[in-house]
């Protein structure tokens, strides 16, 4: 196995990044090992802040990925609280924004994904919420609880519908701003979209759809958010606004530094970026995909959990192919539910439904030419690993057996 004592240079405080750390040394490497984390915490899990954090049933140190004490075992420098300002290649230095410079042998990115923004009028008011950090969720958290706040979420993707969720959890009057007919349209399509806007609308939630927001309003003059101005000129009144519009990869520092960018650091199959030396796991990193056949950027926990280990071994001069077909889930109120497969490249024909959708349990396969693409699986569980065979395998399959819940899916 190709060894190296070499200094590995992590950027990225997040699961990604200490995933990478605990491989490098469980396959051997005994030369130094640093994380540089932005965030003044250990590297955490981010799904269960729009989750139990929100809701009020989990505390954000149950996310943490290894304990303080793993760090000083493993003899993994952890720097927290610090930002990395600039990367020079030629002498293979990275510098600190408080002044330290520190040397690579090989370099990680593990910088992940920051939420977009709202560039319009009284984006700067109090009252108003992004949830990418443990922080946000403890500042949302507080805002919601107590109930009886007028709460309006701009966006109606996974954290848009997670919030509002916790939200109405904490007795809240929810309002949803969505400006696609249906929520998660982009990405599961106009009919499963349609069943989780019935799904929030039976728990209370206003859905504003077709519509989007214009401004944010200051009513009183005080600095904070009283209402939501949308497209068509009506104000939704307002103690809490969430913002989840999306996210951005994290990729400034390293399209400063030369490399190449676009939407996410370029890398290959072996999350090798443009520079041999340095590397990209999890949300910054668009990759070669050897199953997809193109470059695939994904923002999901399941890529910085698989990525991470990737990236290390390929530092470590293993030979690494990362074919990790894409995957995440969602709790909202009693809906449980696994997405796994990739829905980008290949516009998909026809869903499959594996049991009763109207059931509340099921499983939903997108098809194009018999060939899966991806299957959602609704309170059913035990089934992605066989949704993510059939994505890998490529072939088709018969669409009547796919639907029969008597045909096991290793059997299609």
């Amino acid at each position: 196995m190709p060894q190296t004592t070499e200094s590995m240079l992590i950027i990225g405080g997040g699961l990604a990044a200490a995933k990478a750390a605990e491989t490098l040394r469980a396959e051997g490497h005994t030369g130094d090992v640093t994380i540089v984390s932005g965030e003044d915490a250990l590297p955490y899990e981010r799904p269960g802040l729009s989750k139990g954090v929100l809701a009020g049933t989990e505390e954000p140190d149950s996310l943490v990925v290894h304990p303080e004490s793993w760090y000083r075992d493993q003899n993994v420098t952890l720097l927290r609280g610090v930002w990395a300002d600039a990367v020079d290649r030629g002498a293979r230095t990275v510098s600190l924004d408080d002044g330290t410079v520190l040397g690579y042998g090989k370099l990680l990115f593990a910088t992940g994904s920051a939420a977009r923004k709202l560039p319009v009028e009284g984006s700067r008011l109090d009252g108003i919420h992004y949830l990418r950090t443990r922080n946000n969720a403890l500042a949302l958290r507080a805002a919601l609880t107590g109930g009886g706040k007028k709460v309006v979420v701009i966006g109606g993707g996974w954290i848009g519908l997670e919030t509002a969720a916790a939200a109405i959890g904490h007795d809240n009057d929810v309002t949803v701003v969505e400006p696609q007919s249906v929520p998660l349209k982009a990405a599961l399509g106009e009919e499963i979209g349609g069943m989780f806007a019935d799904l929030h609308r039976s728990h209370g939630v206003t859905l504003r759809l077709g519509t989007g927001m214009e401004s944010f309003v200051d009513a009183a003059g005080a600095g904070s958010v009283t209402g939501v101005r949308l497209a068509d000129g009506s104000v939704l009144p307002a103690d809490v606004v969430v913002v989840g519009v999306g996210a951005r990869p994290r990729s400034e520092l390293a399209e400063a530094a030369g490399l190449e960018v676009d939407n996410g650091i370029r890398v290959d199959a072996g999350l090798r970026s443009s520079d041999p030396n340095i590397f990209a796991a999890g949300d910054v990193a668009r990759a070669d995909h050897p199953v997809f056949g193109r470059p695939v950027r994904v923002e999901h926990w399941g890529t910085a959990l698989t990525g991470g280990p990737a990236a290390a071994r390929a530092m470590l001069g293993i030979d690494v192919s990362y074919d990790h077909i894409p995957y995440f889930f969602t709790d909202q109120y009693d809906l449980g539910m696994e997405f796994t497969g990739d829905l980008a490249g290949t516009a998909p024909e026809a869903i499959t439904y594996r049991g009763d959708k109207d059931s509340g349990e099921f499983v939903a396969f997108w098809t194009a030419a018999g060939k899966v693409l991806a299957g959602m699986n609704v309170n059913v569980w035990d089934v992605a690993d066989d949704v993510a065979a059939l994505v890998r395998s490529g072939r088709a399959v018969d669409l009547d057996r796919l639907a029969d819940p008597a045909v096991p899916l290793d059997a299609l």
